[in-house]
């Protein structure tokens, strides 16, 4: 379970003090990524693309101590684990959601990818573990190529949230631009580019 922070007993006490109560807190930077070794190891290992960039997500952000934490209502909490969103087609044709708990090892993360999201789309219930763990929101939209997305301000939804398209071949290299959305009480535009940096890293290097 999280634990509420004192927000002056952390890094985040100016960030909390200024954007805790603003009309809009979110943020949306774009970057494209360069993907070809996704597609190489999802084809040879027979992987879904998508859960593969959702494991690389949540290896990017593991290292980074601001994704524990999040705003929520007026409260600053404190996590110990990071889950990963996935949005799923259920078996009415509508869309259910499945939160998949990060783990370093692919193969683990992988079963349990494929052991919740086909739970999710049988039984049309969403699987949430958003109580006991940050979770990363992502949306893919895989149907279309898209330059990317602006999410919404809620002022319920804080969670940090990614949206990506179909990817694009251009001769045989592949690239997938991405939004990233993030909270500015949560996190400042330095540990957005560093998740991001780290996103790209572990998509080139994974086995």
């Amino acid at each position: 379970m999280p634990h509420e922070l004192n927000p002056k007993d952390t890094t985040r006490a100016m960030a909390y003090d200024l954007w805790m109560k603003a009309p809009n807190p979110m943020v949306t930077f774009f970057k494209t990524l360069d993907v070809p070794n996704l597609v190489k190891v999802s084809r040879k290992r027979n992987l879904k693309f998508n859960m593969l960039l959702d494991y690389c997500i949540g290896k990017a952000a593991a290292p980074i101590k601001e994704f524990y934490i999040l705003p929520v209502g007026e409260q600053l909490l404190q996590y110990d684990t990071i889950a990963v969103n996935t949005i799923v087609k259920n078996r009415t044709g509508e869309v259910s959601s499945c939160d998949i708990l990060y783990t370093d090892d692919l193969d683990s993360f992988n079963r349990d990818y494929l052991t919740y999201t086909t739970q999710v789309a049988a039984t049309c219930q969403d699987y949430d573990l958003s109580e006991n763990s940050m979770v990363i929101g992502t949306s893919a939209i895989i149907d279309t190529e898209i330059d990317g997305a602006v999410g919404m301000n809620s002022g319920i939804f804080n969670n940090p949230f990614i949206i990506w398209g179909k990817y694009r071949r251009k001769f045989f290299r592949y690239s997938l631009p991405i939004s990233f959305q993030f909270h500015h009480t949560q996190m400042d535009g330095a540990h957005a580019g560093k998740f991001l940096h780290n996103l790209q890293v572990e998509i080139s290097t994974l086995k």
